[in-house]
């Protein structure tokens, strides 16, 4: 993987620069689709491609690894061939959902056991199993196994967490440079800086993954719960840490304010299942602002969803036929919402690469933030 920055912005550290992987090119900033379980929920590939646009999406260690389980992804000759995606994957690395399940898990130094959501099965994620499972997956890009700390964490929890993350980190390395990819590709592997919301925690942590010289590095444990500022200050803190000549990635953010402001930290990616969540509920996030399609004044507005987008999706369909499908409770709805809320973060973050190479990105951003956060 090579990582060549384009331009930054003159008023902020906001860059614009280029992911090259054997699966095709990433501009950056970027936000990426989650397909948690190998699917966008309700996005079929083709879409993806020529509505949303998207460059590359996610997929879930965890989710993976239940359910088709690594011999049907195996025997597709990886999840690229198992889903039809042929443009880069990310795999995050199942640490997130194994801390979501904390009434049935045990974390200790060897690893974390846990029992499936599906059918109370017992399994235990290493370190190593981790790197072995991302491997037979086939992503491009693939994340160490971590421990996300809650919202709120004592201190002492926080630190011990931290460092049993980073030695968990060098056992991850170890059994990635001592294996290679299963399909022809090559692969890279992506640490993750964790110590909450602790600042001394937080600098400890990026000076420390940054000492690994990976080829790109990830920001964890943030949007669970605390204060956006809180949020903005440690990613802050953090991207001024992390190499300038390599992506950084703020995992599981989020709203249109949070990657504007993010992108304006110096972040290169981002990941959220916000826009397809919120969709399938009916809640649309635009150019001008945000539309909650059961209200009644969208009715009769015959207006296309989103024209600034331009693409089919959001251009084609009116606000009144979108509500309708949505109150109706008709699945086309959700699918619809889908795809353009999709369009819209990466028509949001194809916007922001331009302003950046423009030297225009501050007020530009200025001026969305205003947009995006306003309810119509």
């Amino acid at each position: 993987m090579k990582f060549n920055l384009a331009g930054v912005d003159k008023q902020s550290k906001a860059r614009a620069g280029e992911i090259t992987t054997d699966h095709g090119v990433i501009e950056t900033p970027i936000f990426m689709p989650v397909g948690t379980a190998g699917s966008v929920k309700a996005v079929h590939q083709r879409e993806l491609k020529d509505d949303v646009q998207a460059q590359i999406i996610l997929g879930n260690t965890y989710h993976l690894y239940l359910r088709p389980g690594l011999d049907v992804i195996e025997a597709a000759g990886g999840l690229h061939k198992f889903n039809g995606w042929d443009k880069p994957i990310l795999t995050d690395s199942g640490g997130y959902q194994v801390y979501s399940l904390s009434g049935t898990r045990k974390i200790k130094e060897e690893g974390v056991t846990f029992k499936s959501h599906v059918d109370g099965s017992k399994h235990i994620f290493s370190p190593e199993g981790v790197m072995d499972i991302q491997r037979t997956i086939g992503a491009d890009i693939m994340m160490a196994f971590d421990e996300c700390t809650p919202y709120p964490c004592d201190y002492e929890y926080a630190r011990k967490s931290m460092e049993m993350t980073h030695r968990w980190l060098k056992r991850c390395c170890d059994r990635f440079d001592a294996t290679e990819g299963k399909y022809g590709y090559s692969q890279t592997l992506f640490p993750i800086v964790q110590g909450s919301t602790y600042k001394d925690l937080r600098v400890k942590s990026a000076e420390t993954i940054a000492s690994f010289e990976r080829e790109g590095n990830a920001i964890g444990g943030l949007s669970v719960g605390e204060p956006a500022e809180m949020m903005y200050e440690h990613t802050e803190i953090v991207c001024d840490i992390l190499p300038k000549d390599k992506p950084r990635y703020l995992m599981g953010v989020g709203t249109p304010e949070n990657i504007l402001e993010g992108i304006a930290l110096g972040v290169d990616m981002f990941d959220c299942v916000m826009p397809t969540r919120n969709a399938r509920n009916g809640m649309l996030f635009t150019s001008e602002g945000i539309l909650n399609m059961r209200n009644e004044k969208w009715k009769n507005d015959h207006s296309p969803i989103d024209p600034n987008l331009g693409g089919y999706n959001s251009t084609f369909y009116s606000k009144a036929y979108l509500r309708h499908l949505i109150t109706s409770k008709e699945i086309l709805g959700a699918q619809i919402a889908s795809i353009h809320n999709l369009t819209f973060y990466l028509w949001l973050v194809k916007e922001a690469r331009k302003q950046i190479l423009a030297g225009t990105f501050v007020d530009w951003k200025n001026q969305m933030v205003k947009k995006v956060t306003q309810r119509l």
